[in-house]
């Protein structure tokens, strides 16, 4: 009879123990990576994009930093977000000890900014080889101004602004008065955006996964409207768009906003959106993000829900973020 006891204790501990390793192994494996933004609200935005994946139980997020001063503190632990710097100072440097396993995680998430220091060459060619493998990776705002000299980089990302991007970089790439995409090639700067202000996105690409039950249009909250994007723009699906209101526009020519690139075996999400606080805090950005991270992990979406408290095309809708510890 203790026999019996031992082996259905012992059984009950293997099958506890294999359950939590399944349950661990059936989450979405996650890394944002930061470290060097012109952005005051990183490492804030770290932080909400984290909490935000995680509170779908779908994702398990890690966060690997660049120093981000002149060789000073590391910053590697999150901060209280009483305590998140208003700014950054100083030159960003190339951070050698930056070299991510980007292979233990399904998705990569970048918060990095303008004039963001380059990566080590070790560290461009594993991401490299990470996304052409079949890696998921997913730009945030400001991560598509990032390393206009790194030819791979603004292939992933599919277009970019600001770093001296000009028609070298590739063509602008928009969609045209007769609602159809199109790569400009006349020469300029790439990289324009008018003042913050709230704004109507538009659903471009109905029957993607990402952007599938969307409203046709929606109101986003509080952000920059980046517009004249240039780059490579190959395998480049756009999936939202917006008008932008800046002076110099000539044209009232669709801005994308959300789009997917194709590289390699990779999936590549690309959102413009996301400058501050009230932008993150839209329920159209969250509702993005988390389909986005798991389209580009996995090339499907299963959050098909639509929050009650989406945005209309009348209204704008934000959830005020607290941070749990």
């Amino acid at each position: 009879m203790m026999k019996q006891i031992v082996f259905l204790l012992m059984s009950l501990c293997f099958f506890t123990k294999t359950f939590s390793d399944n349950a661990h192994k059936g989450k979405i494996k996650v890394l944002i990576v930061d470290g060097q933004n012109n952005h005051s609200v990183w490492p804030k935005s770290t932080i909400m994009m984290k909490q935000y994946l995680e509170e779908t139980n779908l994702f398990e997020v890690d966060i690997e930093r660049t120093h981000y001063l002149n060789n000073s503190e590391t910053h590697k632990d999150w901060l209280p977000l009483a305590n998140v710097p208003e700014g950054v100072e100083g030159k960003p440097i190339t951070d050698p000890n930056f070299n991510p396993d980007f292979s233990k995680y399904d998705v990569i998430i970048s918060n990095f900014g303008h004039r963001a220091a380059d990566w080590t060459n070790e560290t461009q060619k594993s991401f490299e080889t990470y996304i052409k493998n079949g890696g998921g990776f997913v730009s945030v705002h400001a991560a598509d101004n990032c390393f206009p000299e790194w030819e791979a980089y603004n292939k992933i990302i599919g277009i970019g602004g600001w770093g001296n991007r000009t028609e070298k970089n590739g063509p602008y790439l928009y969609i045209d008065e007769h609602d159809q995409p199109k790569k400009d090639y006349t020469p300029g700067p790439g990289g324009k955006h008018g003042k913050r202000e709230d704004f109507l996105v538009t659903t471009y690409h109905k029957k993607h996964p990402i952007t599938k039950g969307l409203p046709l249009s929606w109101m986003h909250a509080d952000d920059e409207c980046y517009a004249y994007m240039r780059g490579p723009a190959e395998n480049v699906t756009i999936l939202a768009t917006a008008v932008t209101t800046l002076k110099a526009a000539e044209l009232q020519q669709k801005e994308p906003v959300v789009m997917t690139v194709n590289y390699g075996k990779g999936r590549i999400f690309h959102t413009t959106l996301g400058h501050d606080t009230t932008a993150l805090e839209c329920v159209g950005f969250i509702t993005l993000l988390k389909r986005g991270v798991e389209w580009a992990a996995t090339g499907k979406v299963k959050q098909t829900k639509i929050p009650a408290d989406f945005p209309t095309e009348n209204k704008t809708s934000t959830r005020e973020f607290q941070y749990n510890k």
